[in-house]
Order: structure tokens, then sequence, then C-alpha cells
């Protein structure tokens, strides 16, 4: 069949605009990016985001090196342009805690227009063994969770590890809007010899934190007076962390069991915990000085009867854009319940109204083994979840009017890089 002149200039039109928007015949455009961590071989995996589909396609030239050792946690700049990892690091012959990781680091990356990223340069917390990281709500200032604080040496007048207290510590970095350079933000609250300390001590081995609105809560794994707590801060100008006037803020234990707080998540004004060792949730409703109350009673059993039986160990929670869908990750089930998948996720519908807790239909959804991090697309309508023991990535869709999900039409599961720890993902790169 021959095609008129008209005919061939239409379809050539139409090839030109669907490169152009980045359309292909077996999808859409892509909507996001995703990076995945892994750590058995330090790298980054990247991925587009399908429009119509969910379906995950690899950037060119992935995976990436992590530029250090143990990825842990990374972080996006407001805007898409930057990325931020961090490196753990792999413990010294000394013992960790006694100088900083080998490989330890905050390697900060450029993102291109196709989702590549570049490493610029790495840049060091002040204190040791870090553990995660968030950015404040303007995307300016860059919080790094440190295990342990540095301590003050009062021969040499300089702070190292072995004159730490025990606690942790949060290093505050600006960053740069025009290159997504950092700079140390030193405390203005706290100064030995005259001189600002540069760090926040929080609550003893800190494991996570969440910035939410202008507060930033850490959660400690250590216990004070016999509880683990969370460290709350105001976030003021500058960059700058605020003690509250409430201090501390003691997890209460269920039925006197020994807490195990593994995560710290929220949105809007809530906060949740997961409470791994207890298969429990612990729910609070953030105020306006940083404090929390307990949310509707403030804890879930989740494998209780009424929530879902055979599920154990949660480990990360994720409020969806509307804030009344609740996604739980499970790392594994009871044994005695073998029609429940073995890692999967929970869901909970918030009731904006009493802020009751209901499961959803259908939940658990399995998902790849050793769950460890979830999110939700720029478009609101896939939720993704990266597997450590799996090395993978599940997707799923999400039905907004009952937050039900469903398996995206051209297959839920991609690999992604050994030891998948954790994952993040973007919009449009502006």
């Amino acid at each position: 069949m021959k095609l008129s002149f008209v005919g061939r200039w239409s379809m050539a039109l139409f090839a030109s605009l669907a490169l152009g928007l980045g359309m292909t015949a077996c999808g859409g455009g892509t909507v996001g990016y995703m990076w995945v961590l892994g750590q058995e071989y330090n790298q980054v995996m990247g991925f587009k985001v399908d429009e119509y589909s969910g379906n995950l396609t690899e950037v060119p030239n992935a995976p990436f090196s992590s530029n250090g050792s143990v990825p842990v946690s990374l972080v996006l700049k407001s805007g898409g342009r930057y990325l931020y990892i961090i490196n753990q690091g792999v413990c010294p012959t000394s013992g960790c805690g006694t100088a900083h990781n080998i490989g330890q680091s905050i390697a900060l990356y450029s993102v291109g227009g196709d989702g590549t990223i570049v490493f610029q340069q790495s840049y060091q917390s002040q204190g040791y063994y870090s553990m995660w990281a968030q950015m404040d709500s303007s995307g300016s200032y860059l919080y790094v969770v440190d295990k342990y604080s540095p301590g003050l040496n009062t021969n040499t007048n300089l702070y190292d590890a072995a004159n730490s207290d025990g606690n942790g510590s949060i290093t505050v970095f600006s960053t740069d809007p025009n290159t997504g350079r950092l700079t140390l933000v030193t405390n203005s609250q706290t100064q030995k010899n005259g001189v600002n300390t540069p760090f926040w001590e929080v609550g003893p081995a800190p494991i996570m934190a969440k910035s939410l609105g202008g507060c930033l809560y850490t959660v400690n794994s250590g216990t004070t007076n016999g509880l683990e707590t969370i460290t709350p801060f105001s976030i003021g100008s500058g960059g700058q962390l605020g003690f509250t006037t409430t201090g501390n803020i003691p997890i209460n234990e269920v039925a006197g069991n020994a807490t195990k707080i593994n995560s710290i998540n929220g949105g809007g004004s809530y906060v949740f915990l997961t409470d791994g060792a207890n298969s429990v949730l612990y729910g609070y409703q953030a105020s306006g000085t940083c404090g929390l109350s307990a949310l509707n009673g403030g804890t879930t059993v989740l494998n209780s009867a009424n929530f879902f039986p055979g599920t154990s160990n949660p480990t990360y929670t994720m409020l969806d854009s509307t804030n009344k869908y609740l996604y739980i990750v499970n790392t594994s089930t009871s044994s005695t319940l073998v029609t429940t998948p073995y890692s999967s996720v929970s869901a909970l519908a918030i009731n904006s109204s009493n802020q009751e807790l209901t499961p959803v239909l259908g939940a658990p959804y399995p998902v790849g083994s050793g769950p460890t991090c979830i999110v939700e697309d720029p478009t609101n309508q896939y939720i993704y979840t990266s597997n450590y023991l799996a090395g993978t990535v599940t997707g799923y869709q999400i039905n907004p009017g009952t937050g039900e999900l469903t398996n995206l039409t051209k297959g839920s599961t991609f690999t992604a890089t050994g030891q998948a720890s954790c994952l993040i993902i973007s919009g449009a790169v502006s």
C-alpha cells in the first residue's frame, strides 16, 4: 500500500511528537525516575517509570557506583536535580563508633534528563556510623543521622569518637541551589569552649528520622530509663534544629514487651513507627510544637485476628499522597499460616474523623523477599517496594477509592541490584 504525501507527512509528524514526548509503541511517557540502592555491590540501579503501565525500564549506564560502602539511605533535593546517597561504610578494625567507617560518605550526584546520575563529590558527617538522612521541606538543608556522636577531646580541643558519650547525633548541611554542594551548619545553641558544636545530639543509637512540616523526629533504638525514645526538633531559620520543651518522648511498650522500633515515617500530621519484634504499629498525631500525641489508642497489633494474622516483622511504612491509606512492608510470615505470602505489604485505611485504622480488602499483598522501603510514584498511581533479599523491586497499582493494590499490567517484578536496601522516586527533573 502506498501512502499519499499527506499520509506520509502525518505519520512522520506523529513519530516526531512521540519521540519528543517520550512515548513508545508499548507504553506511555516517563513520569518519573527511580533509584534503588544495592548493598551487595555498592551500586545504585536507575529506572524510568512508565505513566500508563507503571513498568520500569533501566536508565542508560545503570547500575552506578554508590561511591562508598554499604549505601543505606538516599535523598533528593527538591526539583530532582541532585541526589545524595548515604554510605554507612564498613566498621574499622578498632570497632564501630571508634572512627569513621571505611567507605562512610555522603555522595552527591547530579541527575540528567534521562535519569542517569553523575557523581560530583563526597562529604563526611561529623558523627560515626551513618544510619539515615532527611531533607527539610524546602529542600535547602540535609540532615544526616549517625549512630555515634563525636565527643570533645580536651587535649586537642577537637571532636573525636573516643570521647563520645554514647548518644547519637545529627549533622546538618545547607545545600547549594545551583550545584547541590554541601556546607556544614554548626549548632548555635550549644557551644564548647566558646565555639559552636558541629552537630546536634540525640538519644542513644538512633536509626532513622522523619522531617514533617517544620519538625524533625529521630527515633532512638537505645533505651533511656528502659524505653526507646523519639527526639523531636523544630526546624528553624538557617537549618538550625531547636530543642523542644518536651525533650525525648518515650515510646510506651505494649503489654510489657520490650520494644524493637525499626522505622519512623509519616505524612500530613501523622507519624508512624513499626516495632518489628512485636509486630506493632505505633501511631501519633503531630502538634505545632513538634510534640506527639497517641493516635486513636496509639498501638495496633498488626498480626492480630482483626488485622493481618500471619504477618510478622514490619519494617517500614508509607502514607499515600492523600494521607488516607497506610502501607506497611512485612519481611516475614508466621509459618503456621502458609497461605499468607512470606513477604508482603499490608494496607490500612485511616478514618479522617476518628483516626480509626481498618484493613484494606485483599491485603496483605505478596512482594519479593525481604522488603525494606516503599514509595509512591509522582502521579500517585503506583507503589513500589525494594526487596533486600531478592534484589528486586515489586510494583502495584493503587485503587484511589479503596486503597486496594492490583498487579501491574506488564509484570510487577523488576531486577534491581543485590541486597536492595532502599529506593526513592522523583518526577521530572527541573
